[in-house]
């Protein structure tokens, strides 16, 4: 009987301890968050009480919007959708492969599995805009240097998640197919990609939803879509222009993830 109150209050000082461990590493995280907060300014009332003046005159400009141009918006809005879904289909394309051998599961050698998870990192370390610029001077304005800053960017991330998922598939499948004598190949085709399909499908969807987002801020630096209509309207400080616009971009935001769920939905 002591031995089993024993037992019993052991598991009771782990589960305490536990929670300190836990509470302990929530507590870090706010102090950390809050640490932020402060070295960024955001403590700073009289910086906010000082811009109230600013803000509110902006937002008068922005007031009634202005949808007199909306026709010329439309080629831009049509260009910056085309560029989500060609930039989607690029990286979709091009991650795949590379997370096959980014997954230890699947990957032929440490070596090999080392060095594309490194270039996967390096792809996601260089944001969109910087490589909208480095393309736009590569290959001139328009669209394809924003499907390229898309695709590029997104592999990096794509890839990553494409890995993780493939890494965390059932072995048993696997081990069954290269027992029965499968070529790799065939392992992939037949005991990877039917357990890792459906995040595979999500995760495509939603990098889909996230670059029509990106492409209309790539548009901003002279590769194509609405963006370029939206740097243009600044510029000009015609910001009643600039609310029509960003509402036109929130419309159509609002259309892409409707989309994006429901494919959601179907693939399922």
């Amino acid at each position: 009987m002591k031995s089993v109150s024993h037992t019993f209050d052991a598991i009771l000082e782990e589960q305490r301890r536990s929670a300190l461990r836990g509470a302990g590493l929530v507590g870090l995280i706010i102090a950390a968050c809050v640490a932020a907060l402060a070295a960024t300014g955001f403590f700073d009332a009289q910086r906010f009480l000082e811009s109230g003046p600013a803000i509110g005159t902006l937002a008068s400009e922005m007031v009634p919007p202005d949808f007199s141009r909306w026709r010329t918006w439309l080629r831009p809005l049509l260009d910056t959708l085309a560029m989500s879904i060609a930039g989607t289909a690029l990286a979709v394309a091009l991650s795949l492969p590379l997370a096959l051998l980014a997954a230890p599961n699947t990957s032929p050698h440490p070596i090999v599995y080392l060095a594309v998870r490194t270039f996967l990192a390096f792809l996601r370390s260089v944001p969109e805009i910087i490589l909208g610029v480095l393309f736009v001077a590569a290959v001139g304005f328009g669209a394809l240097p924003g499907v390229l800053a898309l695709a590029l960017h997104s592999i990096g991330m794509v890839g990553k998640f494409y890995a993780e998922a493939i890494e965390h598939v059932d072995p048993k499948p696997l081990e069954a197919a290269r027992a029965a004598g499968a070529t790799p190949f065939q392992v992939i085709q037949h005991a990877v990609l039917p357990q890792v399909l459906p995040q595979l499908t999500d995760v495509t969807i939603y990098r889909w939803e996230y670059h029509f987002r990106a492409s209309a801020v790539l548009g901003i630096v002279g590769a194509g879509g609405i963006g370029f209509e939206l740097i243009s309207a600044l510029r000009l400080l015609n910001y009643d222009q600039v609310s029509a616009i960003l509402l036109s971009i929130l419309a159509c935001v609002v259309i892409v993830d409707s989309v994006g769920a429901y494919l959601r939905k179907s693939l399922k």
